[in-house]
């Protein structure tokens, strides 16, 4: 699985190179910014769309797929909440898509393309809903086909867009790409994703409300606040120093999303199912550390030759970027280790642990927040990958801890 995403991944990064260099040199560090904030709320509405429930369809995916009737009442439960709440979504944002264009950027003038977004909407939440059963299968295969041709395409679809229609064409690229996720995901995947979903048996019932209400809440508390927190960010840098340091921090950003795309598809396509299986402590742990010995070397290699080639990295995709040089050792090193607790975590979802999973991720983003705007105004743009680097260490001291004491009580209760 590792292989393979290793392929999958660098032949994306060699493409977001290319995207990216041409976006910064036709757009420059502003249109960077402005970008930054259309992707941030396309990542906020892909988890709200959805009502938060992907990690939950994972996970009962993977331990009820030999369980037909179990997997319809997941299903039709997963119905009812998609599609309220895309529902929902697209109407409010066809009603409040001038307030909404002047909260992201300052300016009424992308109401149009919120209105493009209400359209969207039911597509990111299917397409996301049907990722989450491609996940809980460990289909990584059809998932690395479905992620490169899915990507292969709208990569070209912003290329043309941004020579023919420049800021508006990437925005509206942007925009309808879940779409074109969605209809890769139906071709390649249809035949088996028709196995376990009978669409003609679904049910407008709530059969499983209580059980992927745990994950609503854990997805509110992670990808809904940090979408919020990174377009806040993005407008207090934008508001204490410039919009260009706004787009030098989204370019870091973007780099950063580049490598650790990675990780992603590894966590949720092995780490979750893996550690929803496993209830002893000493399994744990080994399977643990069999993860880091994979995952951490190859990244820590890979994030010292970006580290000792940054201005070649800077002057390859983004350049008169120059600013961004003395982001990179904050930004990797706190990457590094987000990784080790990012994985360490999953253990939070695997087993619904949702009250120390909000309290983290509450703890994480609100030491983010606080660090980021107090180091602003000492460091400029710098302290806002201070602040990212700080908050890890803090954050993954404290996952470690409660995952020690949630193996405790369970021995205890064993014991009793």
């Amino acid at each position: 699985m590792t292989s393979l995403n290793a392929g999958v991944v660098g032949i994306r990064l060699v493409i977001a190179l290319f995207i990216q260099r041409l976006i910064a040199s036709m757009l420059g560090a502003s249109g960077v910014a402005i970008i930054g904030q259309l992707q941030s709320l396309t990542q906020l509405m892909t988890s709200v769309t959805s009502f938060g429930i992907f990690n939950g369809i994972v996970k009962y995916v993977a331990e009820y797929k030999e369980d037909k009737e179990q997997l319809q009442k997941l299903f039709s439960t997963t119905f009812v909440f998609t599609s309220i709440v895309s529902v929902l979504s697209s109407i409010c944002f066809l009603i409040f898509s001038a307030q909404i264009s002047e909260y992201l950027f300052d300016s009424a003038d992308f109401a149009y393309l919120i209105k493009i977004m209400a359209v969207v909407i039911p597509f990111i939440s299917t397409q996301r809903i049907f990722n989450g059963v491609i996940n809980g299968l460990s289909e990584y295969k059809k998932f690395a086909k479905i992620e490169l041709i899915t990507y292969l395409f709208s990569s070209a679809l912003v290329v043309v867009f941004l020579f023919q229609f420049h800021l508006n064409g990437v925005l509206i690229a942007i925009a309808i790409t879940p779409i074109i996720k969605l209809l890769v995901l139906l071709y390649i995947f249809f035949k088996i994703l028709n196995e376990y979903v009978q669409f003609k048996k679904l049910k407008f019932k709530l059969f499983m409300s209580k059980e992927l209400l745990a994950f609503t809440l854990m997805s509110f508390f992670s990808t809904v606040l940090s979408s919020f927190i990174e377009i806040d960010i993005r407008s207090m840098i934008t508001d204490k120093i410039t919009l260009d340091d706004a787009g030098i921090w989204t370019g870091m950003t973007n780099i950063s999303k580049n490598y650790m795309v990675f990780s992603n598809s590894v966590l949720t396509l092995y780490v979750l199912p893996k550690f929803a299986s496993i209830y002893n402590r000493t399994e744990f742990f080994k399977e643990l550390l069999s993860i880091y010995k994979t995952l951490l070397p190859l990244f820590g290699i890979g994030m010292l030759f970006v580290y000792l080639f940054r201005d070649y990295v800077i002057l390859i995709i983004y350049p008169e970027f120059y600013e961004m040089a003395p982001l990179f050792k904050w930004q990797l090193i706190g990457d590094f280790v987000r990784l080790a607790s990012i994985v360490l975590s999953y253990q939070f979802v695997a087993k619904r642990m949702v009250k120390s999973f909000i309290f983290t991720e509450l703890l994480s983003l609100g030491l983010f927040y606080g660090f980021a705007y107090f180091l602003t105004d000492i460091y400029g743009v710098e302290g806002v990958v201070m602040a990212h680097m700080f908050r890890i260490f803090i954050y993954i001291a404290v996952v470690f801890f409660l995952v020690r004491m949630y193996f405790n009580r369970q021995e205890k209760k064993v014991n009793l």
